[in-house]
């Protein structure tokens, strides 16, 4: 849920590949940035990319003029007393197969969970708008925001289920317990669904990443901490822990706790 807007059903496939171009204007205390990328023809799908990555090759683009994700962003750099400070603003829109939560809906309630929702697929438009904030507060420590939306009635096709978003978090430098390559954070984030989204759900819909057969609502909620500290140079290790309330929007799951490490080896 942190490393990124997770409201943006951006372009990408399955495991992050696909093709596309990206440009950018870059000036001293703006920038400005667009992009295109394909769109995979199957939800949670692999691109035309992969046929050069795997054996035996699969997956296929969608339509190039009907399967696509586009996004525009501004960047606003400014200062507060010498702190440094980031502003960015989001727009996005994905053309692709969408099940319409609606019409999947219709077609659950009068078949029962499991039934197929193909004949709810069309191609259709989906756009969203994210904010994403970043503010040095003091000496080696910062604030971080984000804020996320999409108009929620779209079934999801690369990334997440969640259509309304909110975080803050602190980052703090080690250099106070003279670690100044160490790094502390602690964040916090709410994730909601639309109310056809929910709909959908306690139809017995299964959507990317959520849906069990039922849904009591709740905002999914959750804590993350982490700890990156420096072994040797280039070598760096961290050590995580995220605490979830709500699970995939659900009261009835949860909560639950993980654990993470890993490590880092620039070159």
């Amino acid at each position: 849920s942190m490393m990124g807007n997770v409201t943006w059903d951006y372009g990408e496939d399955t495991v992050g590949y696909t093709t596309g171009a990206a440009v950018e204007l870059n000036q001293p205390k703006w920038a400005l940035r667009y992009t295109f990328f394909q769109m995979p023809r199957d939800k949670n799908g692999y691109t035309a990319d992969d046929q050069f990555l795997m054996s035996p090759q699969r997956g296929a683009d969608g339509p190039f003029l009907r399967s696509w994700a586009m996004a525009a962003e501004l960047e606003r750099r400014y200062t507060i007393h010498a702190h440094p400070g980031t502003i960015r603003f989001l727009a996005w829109l994905d053309e692709a197969n969408f099940a319409s939560y609606q019409a999947a809906t219709s077609i659950l309630l009068a078949n029962g969970p499991g039934a197929d929702i193909s004949p709810a697929r069309a191609y259709r438009y989906k756009y969203g708008f994210g904010l994403n904030w970043e503010q040095e507060v003091a000496k080696n420590v910062g604030l971080f925001s984000r804020l996320g939306w999409n108009d929620g009635q779209e079934e999801t096709w690369t990334f997440t289920d969640v259509n309304y978003s909110a975080s803050l978090g602190v980052s703090v430098k080690g250099e106070a317990w003279r670690r100044p390559d160490d790094t502390f954070g602690l964040a916090g984030i709410v994730g909601g669904a639309s109310r056809a989204n929910q709909r959908f759900l306690k139809a017995g819909g299964t959507d990317m990443l959520d849906g069990d057969g039922a849904l009591t609502y709740g905002w999914e909620k959750a804590i993350e901490a982490y700890y990156d500290f420096k072994i040797w140079k280039t070598i760096h290790a961290t050590v995580d822990y995220q605490f979830v309330i709500n699970p995939a929007f659900n009261r009835d799951r949860g909560p639950v706790s993980v654990f993470a490490a890993r490590v880092h080896w620039g070159f």
